[in-house]
């Protein structure tokens, strides 16, 4: 629509927009320009993705199931503009205290993860590859924390500390929590030692993101990262099956927008570079939910 490029006009370049994935066969006369299968929109769509005047940036969670190469990444980067950035999910064997007891983790389900917080996995599985795939269009590499026992949170916040202080400089590490207990004063510290920064979320299971925005600036961030995911009173499995093709906005959550959008803008007038993801779940049609959140950004603006 002839507003996005209006919006996009007005916006800061500090400010990049984006959603979780781009695979989405639903997006017709969204962001392409027909109905393609998602394994074509998968290997071929992000291309024409990022050519959408709101859409400066993208999430990458396939690697949060399993590492992916530094040429498969650098495929990604080929596809987009020199200003597009990335939201790359580490892969989960850095995040789980133990293997969960699903199908998809074999015979070490239910068991002690060594790999929990390594930092030598982590170099070289992880980071190198974002490193050298993704170069400057790296925008953050996410540590997504699922729901788990983690022990106390000064205890965490400790571990976390050595772990992110292990790691090569350069990439903006970000990590996001589903615990709620776990956003502490030492958690926000643990972060500020090694210049990373907390993910805001929006979703059931945590703190209203302003909260968690207030938390976290109490030691100056490298910038601001939100993924605005989920709704109050819904799991993913909900509303991925009540809201697919996401091709419509099922429920405008306007609490949420607001929240994402004053964040934003706070941030944008400390002078932070600004990452924001949304999912479909969030609403029921994420490339919809950034034009709502690009018309309240500029409105508050």
């Amino acid at each position: 629509p002839a507003r996005a490029r209006e919006l996009a006009a007005a916006l800061p370049p500090e400010l990049r927009l984006g959603t979780s994935s781009w695979a989405f066969p639903g997006w017709r006369g969204l962001v392409y320009d027909r109905r393609y299968s998602a394994s074509r929109l998968a290997q071929e769509g992000l291309a024409a993705y990022a050519r959408h005047p709101l859409l400066r940036a993208a999430g990458i969670d396939r690697t949060h199931y399993q590492p992916l190469g530094a040429e498969e990444l650098a495929a990604y980067a080929d596809s987009v503009p020199a200003d597009f950035r990335f939201v790359v999910k580490a892969h989960d064997a850095v995040t789980l205290v133990r293997w969960p007891d699903l199908p998809r983790f074999g015979a070490q389900r239910g068991g002690e993860n060594p790999s929990f917080l390594d930092p030598a996995y982590t170099a070289e599985q992880v980071v190198a590859p974002f490193v050298e795939g993704l170069g400057a269009k790296g925008g953050a590499l996410l540590f997504q924390f699922a729901p788990q026992e983690m022990g106390s949170p000064a205890r965490f916040a400790k571990r976390l500390a050595r772990f992110l202080a292990a790691l090569p400089r350069g990439p903006l590490y970000a990590v996001e929590l589903r615990n709620r207990e776990l956003v502490t004063a030492d958690y926000a510290a643990a972060l500020a030692a090694a210049g990373a920064c907390h993910c805001a979320n929006v979703h059931p299971r945590m703190p209203d993101v302003r909260a968690q925005v207030a938390l976290a600036e109490t030691h100056r961030a490298p910038a601001l990262l939100v993924r605005w995911m989920l709704p109050e009173g819904m799991t993913y499995e909900e509303a991925g099956r009540k809201w697919a093709p996401f091709d419509k906005l099922k429920r405008v959550d306007r609490i949420a927008r607001r929240a994402v959008a004053e964040v934003t803008c706070d941030a944008l007038a400390r002078g932070q570079e600004v990452l924001v993801t949304v999912a479909n779940n969030a609403e029921g049609c994420a490339p919809l939910s950034i034009l709502g959140l690009a018309e309240e950004v500029a409105r508050l603006r």
